[in-house]
């Protein structure tokens, strides 16, 4: 593949002059995950000096018209709400596999290729788009995704809380779990894999997180409480993070919604809270 047309593109995102978003394409072959990854990049005004340049990591990045991701970075830019800021969207591929927590696939083994994404994330993109950013470094370096990317995305930040500074997940799939929830041997408090996870972990320092759950997501009910499970997993989560003290209570984001469903027509209604949370100007 020529790629000097590419780094054309990435020159012309970088460029300080203008006033559009601008969005362009790109892929990169990852060596952990063998194959070439496909990537979706919109970007706002660049400023001159680039460590002023945020980055948000999406995982779907496929999707990021469905998020109306460029639409909504386009409004809140013209309002003078978010900063300056560079989406990297990675296109998924067997995310059934890739998505999940690392080295701990669920019952069925799903995710167990999710070590081998994180290393992509951590080792291969991250490094890439500094250099095809020319930033040295950047203001916020934010990873965020939906349910089983959403998953992905906390468990990548968690565990490398040294590189990411927040995390974004749009109704996260905290129900990942190593034994099936019909198993009579079933138990909430030990079988789901990510709050293990943080149960065994040290605390994680200056890693904000911000939560989104709809109470119309789903209809399970596994403690039968009336609330759906993915407003009760991600509750669960947040009250045993608050109770570790494993992140201060002031850096926990959570909204629910009780109309809220398990799609892009609900997270795209509040990605432009999350983007302004996130990057926002106040």
């Amino acid at each position: 593949m020529n790629r000097y047309p590419v780094i054309i593109i990435w020159a012309l995102l970088m460029c300080s002059c203008g006033k559009k978003i601008k969005s362009t394409s790109d892929q990169l072959y990852s060596r952990h995950l063998q194959k070439n990854v496909q990537l979706s990049i919109i970007s706002t005004p660049i400023p001159d000096n680039k460590s002023d340049l945020s980055l948000l990591i999406m995982n779907d990045g496929q999707d990021l018209d469905a998020f109306r991701m460029k639409e909504i970075i386009d409004s809140l830019w013209k309002k003078d709400r978010i900063i300056p800021l560079i989406v990297v969207g990675v296109h998924a591929g067997d995310r059934t596999r890739e998505y999940g927590v690392a080295g701990k696939p669920d019952y069925q083994q799903r995710g167990n290729r999710a070590d081998k994404y994180s290393s992509f994330i951590t080792n291969e993109l991250y490094p890439f788009i500094k250099k095809r950013s020319g930033a040295r470094s950047f203001k916020n370096v934010v990873i965020a995704g939906c349910s089983q990317g959403g998953l992905s995305a906390f468990d990548i930040a968690w565990n490398n809380a040294d590189r990411f500074n927040k995390v974004g997940v749009f109704s996260g799939s905290f129900w990942w779990r190593d034994k099936d929830a019909a198993d009579p041997l079933y138990n909430d408090s030990l079988n789901r894999i990510m709050l293990n996870n943080i149960r065994s972990s040290r605390k994680r320092p200056k890693l904000k997180m911000w939560f989104y759950a709809g109470d119309k997501e789903e209809n399970s009910d596994r403690d039968k409480d009336g609330i759906t499970d993915a407003a009760d997993d991600t509750r669960d989560l947040i009250a045993l993070l608050e109770k570790k003290k494993s992140v201060s209570p002031a850096d926990i984001n959570f909204t629910e919604s009780p109309s809220g469903t398990h799609d892009y027509s609900s997270w795209s209604k509040n990605l432009p809270a999350f983007l302004t949370w996130a990057f926002g100007t106040k």
